[in-house]
């Protein structure tokens, strides 16, 4: 096989045998079992929901998660950051894992406001990642329940850190210092809602706390001071003639702006925060660059502007601080890696459309790491996510959660341990 591409030998074979894996006792009965425990799905992905979990404040989420573990068999474990594993083992050396993401973007204090209308699950954070909590739920239920062979063990992930200034921390801790780190050889990501792609390809991203500082003053009496936001104004004017990449897509953006605590105050302090993405390191690091030099200039060109304002002042000076908040890695899957052929052959086999994509998620941890890993939707439809509005309609989630169990089942060597 080239390394490039698989052939259409390769292919076909790993249809036959996602084909007669879909046929073993139990397996073909997965689609209907997701259907008949359909209310318990949407159970658990309402009390997970109604769980508050802001950024770094997700040990409550953890210790729910931990107790449904529990009830379904599994070796259960929370980690000093709060993620949550649970395991079951196989038969030989090697780990699946199959996670999802506890934490939300929602402050603490939000009102989540969980509730059913009709088949429609309403409520902050219900799609992503409550979706995926719940897939996640269902899928080691039914393995327990159905009697499903796996011959590599199998780690079931809640994870903390996946958004924001979570910056992935919890994955980033299962590959760098927990017992599982070695032992990992492909990873199943369930993040939000859907089924019609498959994230193979990590979107890398940087985040920047950019802070401005300088004496401040009065608007009046110390007129002549430089002034930290105009700095800043400066700053992003320079910044945005940065030429920016097509091919590789780069992006930015200026999310936050805050400083100053009243109209006639020169303000002390000014500080924004800027994202930066792209499918290609070396642009991330070029606008890293550009931002850094940009802010430089214009903290110097803001103590020289102040200083023609008012000659008769000392002049004075201006200092930036650019810290980090966040940086994701980028990575993709070989196009001819084990999982993703998996994952093409289990939707050939039950006639689902999806496409190959770019995103951050989870997944740009292994993914950086040269690992295998992917990210599927737990199935239904969604919509409204990081919003108060969020929803969720779970109408024919069981085609996908039968399509997450035939990916997990097949990398984990359930057609060896069936005829064993």
């Amino acid at each position: 096989m080239s390394p490039a591409r698989a052939t259409s030998s390769d292919v076909s074979g790993q249809q036959q045998k996602i084909a007669e894996l879909a046929a073993l006792p139990g397996v073909s009965s997965g689609t209907a079992w997701f259907r008949e425990h359909e209310s318990q799905i949407a159970r658990w992905q309402m009390e997970v929901a109604a769980i508050p979990a802001p950024p770094f404040g997700e040990a409550s989420r953890s210790q729910w998660l931990a107790a449904q573990f529990r009830e379904l068999g599994l070796t259960t474990a929370v980690d000093a950051l709060g993620n949550v594993t649970g395991h079951k083992p196989g038969a030989i050396p090697g780990i699946v894992s199959v996670s999802a993401h506890i934490d939300t973007v929602f402050p603490a204090g939000t009102p989540l406001r969980i509730r059913q209308e009709g088949r429609q699950l309403l409520g902050a954070g219900i799609s992503d990642n409550a979706a995926g909590v719940a897939a996640l739920l269902a899928i080691a239920a039914a393995i327990k329940e159905l009697g499903l062979p796996h011959s590599s063990s199998l780690l079931f992930i809640g994870n903390v850190g996946e958004e924001g200034e979570g910056d992935l921390r919890g994955m980033r801790h299962i590959f760098s210092a927990s017992e599982w780190k070695d032992s990992i050889a492909a990873s199943v990501v369930i993040d939000g809602a859907g089924c019609d792609t498959i994230i193979a390809e990590a979107l890398g991203s940087r985040r920047f706390e950019i802070s401005v500082t300088g004496p401040g003053g009065h608007s009046w009496s110390d007129f002549g001071v430089p002034n930290p936001i105009m700095a800043l104004g400066h700053a992003l004017h320079l910044f945005a003639q940065t030429r920016i990449s097509p091919q590789p897509k780069t992006t930015f953006n200026v999310g936050v702006i805050s400083g100053g605590t009243s109209v006639n105050s020169i303000p002390e302090s000014a500080s924004m925060r800027v994202d930066i993405r792209s499918t290609s390191p070396f642009e991330i690091e070029r606008l890293e660059m550009e931002l850094r030099r940009a802010v430089e200039q214009a903290t110097i060109d803001e103590a020289r502007a102040a200083a023609t304002r008012n000659p008769s002042r000392r002049p004075t000076e201006l200092s930036a601080d650019i810290r980090i908040i966040g940086n994701r890695p980028a990575g993709e899957l070989r196009p001819d890696a084990r999982i993703l052929r998996i994952a093409r052959a289990v939707d050939a086999h039950i006639g689902n459309t999806a496409q190959v994509q770019r995103a951050s998620t989870d997944a740009n941890i292994p993914l950086s790491l040269g690992r295998e890993a992917i990210a599927l939707g737990a199935g239904g439809k969604g919509g409204g996510a990081h919003t108060l509005q969020e929803w969720f309609d779970p109408s024919g989630r069981e085609f996908s959660l039968q399509r997450i169990l035939l990916v997990v089942l097949a990398l984990a060597g359930a057609l060896r341990e069936a005829e064993e």
